[in-house]
Parts: C-alpha cells; sequence; structure tokens
C-alpha cells in the first residue's frame, strides 16, 4: 500500500478512535501528525478540525482523518476550508464512493455511530482507493470552481 502524510484531529468524542487510527497508521508507515485533542476532556471541535483542513488544502498533508461523536460537525468545518473535500464516512461502500467519485481529501468519522473495526477498516479502504477521475473529474472541478 501507497503511504500519505496525513493529518489528524478530533474532539473529545473522537479521541479513542483517533488514538487507534493513529497508531494503526503509524505502523503502517504512514506520515502522520495529530493535531489533537490529547484527551476526553470535553472541547469544542472546531479547535481541532480547522486546522487538520487548513494543512491539507495547504498541501502540507496528502489527507486528513478527524472523528467527533457523529462526525457531522466535523465535516461541515472541514469543508468550510477551501480546497478541501471532506466526507462523512459510516460503511465501506461510502468510503470507496468518497475517494472514487470525490476525490476526498478529508475523511470524517463519528465514533458514537460505527464500531472501532468499521472505522478502523473504513480509513483502510479509504486510502486504498484511487480517485477514477473520467466523468467526475468536470464536478470535482466545478466543487473547486
Amino acid at each position: 500500500m501507497k503511504t500519505f502524510t496525513i493529518a489528524l484531529g478530533s474532539d473529545h468524542a473522537g479521541f479513542a478512535y483517533k488514538e487507534q487510527i493513529k497508531a494503526r497508521l503509524l505502523a503502517a508507515g504512514h506520515t502522520v501528525r495529530d493535531f489533537g485533542t490529547t484527551s476526553e476532556v470535553p472541547c469544542d471541535y472546531p479547535d481541532f478540525i480547522r486546522p487538520v483542513a487548513e494543512a491539507v488544502a495547504r498541501g502540507e498533508f496528502e489527507r486528513g482523518i478527524v472523528l467527533g461523536g457523529s462526525g457531522n460537525g466535523e465535516a461541515i468545518v472541514a469543508n468550510r476550508v477551501r480546497g478541501v473535500r471532506c466526507g462523512l464516512c459510516w460503511n465501506e461502500q461510502v468510503a470507496v464512493w468518497n475517494r472514487a467519485h470525490n476525490d476526498g481529501n478529508v475523511l470524517s468519522l463519528g465514533q458514537r455511530t460505527i464500531s472501532e473495526e468499521l472505522a478502523l477498516k473504513i480509513v483502510d479502504i479509504w486510502l486504498e482507493t484511487p480517485f477514477e477521475g473520467g466523468r467526475h473529474l468536470p464536478r470535482i472541478q466545478k466543487i473547486d470552481a
């Protein structure tokens, strides 16, 4: 598998999965920067998600992964940053479509909505799936315009 530079961020509700994902990514040889949070102490997710999205948009990281309780707020914050295409994924097929059809560069996951095993599987699939291009490319160009 190709290795990536990956930015990670979560709030308190996604912290446990973030730590498991980080360990798995590092073991697989990816370069990872953890933008926080550092515990399950309640915090505000935009403080950790926006820096991840901005770093991906600047090209400092190839991909980003953000986590929270549902992943919804995290996806919203990430998508406010121009150049980010963040998808909330809750199963393996949605992860494939996020990459293959939308060239997603940030993945959002909800710790309270899926099992840890499924979250790890989604991360693997999302990283392995290439963008198909073709008929999807003009749509991505319209998003970025």
